[in-house]
């Protein structure tokens, strides 16, 4: 049985000391701004992992670390 493309396919998975969330998202770019939203400013959040759908299963897209946002 195939498995369907999910109706949000990229996903931003948010760590740091205080942090584990995972949110899903329609478009790369609406992920990318809940990333620069979530590890700007004084967020405890240090890392974020970027996944997108693809052939049945998520995928390694890009991890980006807090440092990397101005």
């Amino acid at each position: 049985m195939a498995t369907r493309k999910p109706r949000n396919p990229w996903r931003v998975i948010i760590t740091g000391p205080d942090v584990n969330a995972t949110s899903d998202h329609t478009s790369e770019a609406k992920a990318y701004a809940l990333i620069r939203a979530a590890l700007g400013g004084d967020s405890p959040a240090e890392k974020v992992r970027v996944e997108y759908w693809e052939s049945g299963e998520w995928r390694w897209f890009e991890t980006v670390n807090a440092d990397e946002i101005p």
